[in-house]
């Protein structure tokens, strides 16, 4: 297969997967329109409702799938090949890719079920974002940034992105509930909320030093070799440090004061504020930043679907240093 056609399988997955996070996001719909008529404790294992939430789960499932193929031709289709996170558009896919992978790998492990409408519909949303706001042509990395740290920096951070999100969608549901008096419903089916903070507890427990390590070291040590400065000062470096000290304080304050609860899901999701901001609304609001991977300028703009003809690939000129100045003609 040619570059170009690696690039329109990846486009045509992402809007495959898109199609499928939606007929999954209907199915779990379904299961809790239903659920919600029914007495809170009262367990649905057959019939119609309990098939609308299996096939939510398999469509998850699914839709993960062709989400991870979409990712891995993304790869293929640069020349030469690399990770699929070059950009933010690509680091958007890859960090709702993990949301899924891990809320499906824990489903079983902690009764997640609860948790599938919201994590599909925050998956469908991010992924529309970032193929309307956010989408770039396929271009290599500039030379610089051909290093090993790239892939251990960026799963590090992909992982604990993944992890925080969840652990905020718990906290948003503590909140949620703690102020809900309804008997039946969707809230009065989600765990109890002592359940709920130990449930955020581990999430955030658990992806804080996969951050720290991402962060704190392996960042650093990648911008040396990049740009020869362990810290530059970037947007996204401080906003990444922020989003560092924020959840560090919320581990902090669970340890020594005891803050769980309320308190806790405040900070949790200041964190998740900071992190998503980060990694979205920077390029928004910020143009110096360095953390743009990809060389858009250095190559000719393929284009985006189907706009390449059957069997032609699109020319990507390689980019060439310049070589030494030509000294003046007598």
């Amino acid at each position: 297969m040619t570059d170009a056609s690696w690039e329109t399988l990846s486009n045509q997955a992402v809007a495959a997967a898109g199609v499928v996070y939606f007929l999954a996001l209907m199915a779990h719909l379904v299961q809790w329109a239903s659920l919600r008529k029914l007495p809170a404790d009262e367990v649905v294992t057959t019939g119609r409702t309990a098939m609308a939430g299996r096939l939510g789960v398999l469509l998850t499932a699914v839709a993960a799938l062709v989400h991870g193929l979409a990712l891995l031709a993304r790869g293929m289709a640069a020349d030469p090949n690399r990770v699929p996170w070059g950009n933010m558009y690509e680091f958007t896919l890859s960090g709702t890719f993990v949301v899924t992978l891990l809320y499906l790998l824990l489903l079983r492990r902690f009764s997640l079920e609860w948790m599938g409408p919201l994590v599909v519909g925050l998956v469908l949303a991010l992924m529309m974002t970032a193929v309307v706001w956010l989408y770039s042509p396929v271009a290599p990395l500039t030379e610089a940034l051909y290093s090993p740290w790239l892939v251990i920096h960026v799963v590090s951070a992909v992982i604990a992105t993944g992890a925080f999100t969840l652990g905020g969608i718990c906290s948003v549901l503590y909140l949620l509930k703690e102020r809900s008096t309804k008997e039946r419903g969707y809230l009065a089916r989600v765990p109890e909320l002592v359940s709920l903070d130990r449930i955020s507890y581990r999430m955030h427990a658990f992806a804080f030093p996969v951050w720290t390590f991402a962060v704190l070291i392996t960042g650093p040590i990648w911008a040396h070799q990049a740009w020869s400065s362990y810290w530059n000062w970037d947007p996204k470096e401080v906003w990444a440090f922020i989003t560092w000290v924020v959840y560090a304080a919320y581990l902090h304050a669970r340890a020594t004061v005891g803050w769980k609860g309320r308190n806790a899901a405040y900070v949790a999701l200041v964190g998740l504020a900071t992190l998503w901001f980060n990694f979205i609304g920077i390029n928004f609001f910020s143009t110096s930043s360095q953390h743009s991977y990809a060389a858009p300028a250095l190559v000719e703009q393929r284009p985006a679907y189907d706009d390449v003809a059957p069997g032609r690939a699109a020319q990507v000129p390689v980019p060439v240093p310049p070589g030494p100045p030509v000294p003046p003609s007598s």
